[in-house]
């Protein structure tokens, strides 16, 4: 084998498991029958390289499915799994893909059953599930049959569950027709895929250089890099490597949501507000809505949040243990370090906070046109960029690194989602809805299980020009107030419309919260911000706005529309939360006619895609199950 691929000049080590899978399928009866048929041993191990493949008794001498009927997929979901295991026995991380092929060899030794023609299934017929860690993917199987493109550390051992079921919308046509099926487990050699920091060390394109002046970060700078990443939903920028293990640090290319610092006199990073809004990992934090965070960061990353007046290189005083940080001020200006005339690539020309106290009751911010401001209270409501670390050993499969193909990672660079139910992905991700020129939305969070809340991508838009509406004389969202009345009833006629009305949830609970200046933002939910008692304020309704401090409440483009939008979180008696243009938090009348409008509302449980990949370019394209 090694010789054949040697000949060829492949680069990839393939094994093909001989493992039989059979479906026998029949249409027309009223019961899904699965049987097993196990014998030898009861364990396999197949090796691929330095990737052993586990399969484990229900699995290790194949699968027999006879006369299945079409079911949906709740249903295939909750049929008993096959399992297996794949394990990295190198000493680095190895990348590899799984698929499920046809068999010819089996389907030539089919043998005639009553009710069974031997005849082969279309794959596009089968779904399937599978599990990595306890995470699901469900699609269609197709040509491709690619189940897995993933990759484990070095001496990583993971579990996968897999489940196969005829598709609910077959027709008769597949009807004692059978497929036969093999695993095939591809090792992908280090020549194929590099990992991040061998990519971006190998250049960042004509307008980037990489700065190795300070020994401790090698840090990306110019005005516009090929340092672009589509991770967990979000645009990102790598920042800098560092050469002592090959970490790569990120910043959201945009502001994710804006939020107080911490209590007006207080400079303090631990502890602060902003620490428990980057590192919460329940469904209002940011960590609790990244893909897999395990996987793909340092979840004890060390944060320099050391105090300082100057912007050269802080003394590393007061480390901080988190998953999620910020960048502080030194990270920043070497960002644009030997770039003339120009503020640099992190300058998204939005209000945001950096990690860096100057004073005991001041913080620094980046402004709008990219200088430092040290006189931010850290009671002020400024934007959010969370900065993460990637493990040194993630790998980049695609991409070339510019905004509009931003580098994917392996392991997140889902391909293959007909059919996939829409709440099993991920905050930021993005979705056509909608008609006309409003039809761009993107996903915010699971908040209520198994619904997913989405919201427009920018706010709406009446040929061309942002449509702005008063919110009420009152500060209280209704459905009778003005903005309320308009969302439920004319938005969803003339901006919705009946293909994707249907798709909504019908009665959602809206949290009407507080939250003044040097608040937590969690006031916005919660009745206090140490319990988990919900705020009493609310209201039910079809479609709402989003929550000051909630994730995707924040700017995803450059200051120059000149326009803000609402949010359901009340200031005080007399004013209503707005996020501004700017990128920063503020507040303004509920009288005022200049504030524009996003959306929100939750589709429901039985919403899958169709197509596309959720990604600005390539929006996930949904319908009802």
């Amino acid at each position: 084998m090694k010789e054949k691929l040697k000949n060829i000049g492949e680069k990839k080590i393939i094994i093909v498991c001989s493992i039989l899978l059979v479906i026998c399928l029949l249409v027309g009866l009223s019961y899904a029958w699965l049987s097993q048929t196990v014998l030898g041993q009861k364990n396999l191990t197949v090796t691929v390289g330095d990737l052993d493949l586990i399969l484990d008794e229900s699995t290790s001498e194949g699968i027999v499915l006879k006369y299945a009927i079409p079911i949906e997929d709740v249903d295939g979901q909750a049929l008993e799994p096959y399992t297996f295991t794949i394990q990295n026995n190198s000493g680095v991380a190895s990348s590899f893909r799984l698929t499920l092929e046809k068999d010819e060899e089996g389907l030539a030794s089919c043998k005639q059953e009553e009710m069974v023609s031997c005849e082969p299934l279309d794959v596009n017929d089968i779904r399937y599930e599978i599990k990595e860690d306890g995470v699901s993917k469900i699609g269609t199987l197709g040509e491709s049959g690619l189940l897995l493109d993933s990759y484990l550390e070095k001496g990583e051992k993971n579990s996968y569950e897999l489940r196969l079921w005829l598709d609910i919308d077959t027709g008769n046509e597949a009807e004692g027709k059978v497929y036969y099926g093999k695993l095939k487990l591809e090792a992908v050699q280090t020549e194929e895929r590099k990992t991040v920091s061998e990519t971006l060390l190998a250049g960042v394109g004509q307008n980037g250089n990489i700065d190795t002046s300070d020994p401790d970060q090698t840090f990306i700078t110019g005005s516009d890099p090929n340092n672009y990443i589509w991770y967990s939903g979000k645009l990102w920028r790598a920042v800098s490597i560092d050469p002592s293990d090959n970490s790569v640090k990120l910043v959201t290319q945009w502001n994710i949501s804006a939020i107080a610092y911490n209590s007006s006199n207080n400079s303090s990073f631990e502890g602060s507000y902003m620490e428990s809004w980057l590192n919460d990992t329940s469904v209002d934090g940011f960590l609790g809505n990244l893909r897999e965070p395990e996987k793909f960061i340092e979840m004890d990353s060390k944060w320099n949040t050391t105090m300082t007046t100057e912007t050269t290189k802080p003394v590393e005083t007061t480390l901080i243990e988190d998953a999620v940080g910020l960048l502080n001020v030194y990270e920043y200006t070497m960002s644009y370090n030997g770039t003339t005339g120009v503020r640099g690539y992190l300058n998204n020309a939005l209000y945001w906070w950096t990690l860096t106290p100057y004073s005991n009751i001041r913080v620094y911010c980046c402004d709008l046109n990219g200088h430092l401001n040290m006189v931010a209270t850290p009671g002020n409501l400024y934007g959010i960029r969370p900065s993460i670390n990637l493990k040194p050993s993630v790998q980049i499969v695609d991409g070339t690194g510019t905004e509009n193909n931003p580098y994917r990672l392996a392991g997140e660079n889902d391909r293959n989602l007909s059919r996939t139910l829409l709440n099993t992905r991920y905050s930021g991700e993005y979705i056509t809805f909608g008609t006309g020129e409003n039809n761009l939305y993107r996903i915010v969070s699971h908040e209520t299980n198994g619904l997913t809340k989405i919201t427009s991508a920018e706010p709406l838009k009446n040929e061309g020009n942002f449509l702005t509406s008063v919110f009420e004389s009152d500060v209280n969202y209704a459905n009778t107030s003005i903005i309320g009345n308009f969302l439920n009833g004319d938005y969803l006629t003339t901006y919705v419309g009946n293909d994707y009305r249907n798709m909504i949830e019908e009665n959602t609970t809206w949290y009407l919260g507080t939250v003044g200046d040097g608040e937590s933002y969690k006031n916005a939910k919660y009745s206090n911000t140490i319990g988990s008692e919900l705020t009493a304020n609310t209201i039910n309704s079809q479609v709402g706005l989003l929550r000051l401090g909630e994730l995707m409440a924040g700017q995803f483009d450059e200051a120059k529309n000149n326009i803000n939008y609402w949010t359901l979180t009340i200031f005080n008696a007399s004013n209503v939360r707005d996020v501004d243009y700017r990128g920063y938090g503020a507040h303004v009348l509920p009288s005022d006619e200049s504030i524009g409008i996003r959306p929100a509302f939750n589709l429901k449980f039985n919403v899958i895609i169709t197509g596309g990949t959720g990604t600005k370019q390539d929006p996930f394209e949904v319908a009802l199950e």
